[in-house]
């Protein structure tokens, strides 16, 4: 029987508030929070809304703070901008990147599904704004190839479990 996915209707911010990154000591992998147990702090500045961040690795490092610059789509986390951990070439030197094993766990199940469903969720969401390489079926067994290469480098305690579908959420 073919797989099937329905898009959540996720966003690609609803993925932030736990990212892998590398170190900027070490080179190893760190981890950038949104919040420490059930705290999450935010403070407005200029008119707008700051979420605390607390970037901690096992070296030592460690930085908290209210980033001002949120730049989300790119291989680099949205916050600190440190390179991702969840990062690799792909498909004749594409980028094929992840905030975390809930963001991976979504592109696996849509990349390897036959049939793919739109939700009935306004606007666009994570699925809808990948790039069309991701989405190609001629794609397909290098991109999950890819997609389980990256999920072996991450410990099986930090593989979370994926964000629930938040409809009144904008990108």
């Amino acid at each position: 029987m073919e797989r099937r996915f329905t898009d959540p209707g996720v966003r690609l911010h609803e993925f932030a508030d736990e990212v892998l990154v590398r170190c900027p000591r070490c080179g190893g992998r760190a981890l950038v929070l949104a919040r420490l147990g059930d705290r999450c702090e935010h403070r407005w500045t200029g008119g707008r809304e700051h979420t605390r961040r607390l970037l901690r690795c096992g070296c030592g490092y460690a930085v908290d703070g209210f980033p001002a610059q949120r730049t989300f789509g790119g291989p680099v986390d949205p916050y600190f901008e440190l390179p991702l951990w969840l990062d690799a070439e792909c498909c004749g030197g594409r980028r094929l990147w992840a905030y975390n094993p809930a963001h991976l766990d979504l592109l696996e199940d849509y990349v390897a599904a036959g049939l793919r469903e739109r939700g009935a969720v306004p606007g666009m969401t994570l699925v809808a704004r990948l790039p069309a390489w991701v989405k190609s079926a001629k794609h397909r067994d290098e991109v999950l190839r890819t997609i389980r290469r990256l999920r072996a480098s991450v410990p099986p305690a930090r593989r979370a479990s994926r964000p629930a579908a938040d409809t009144d959420a904008a990108r």
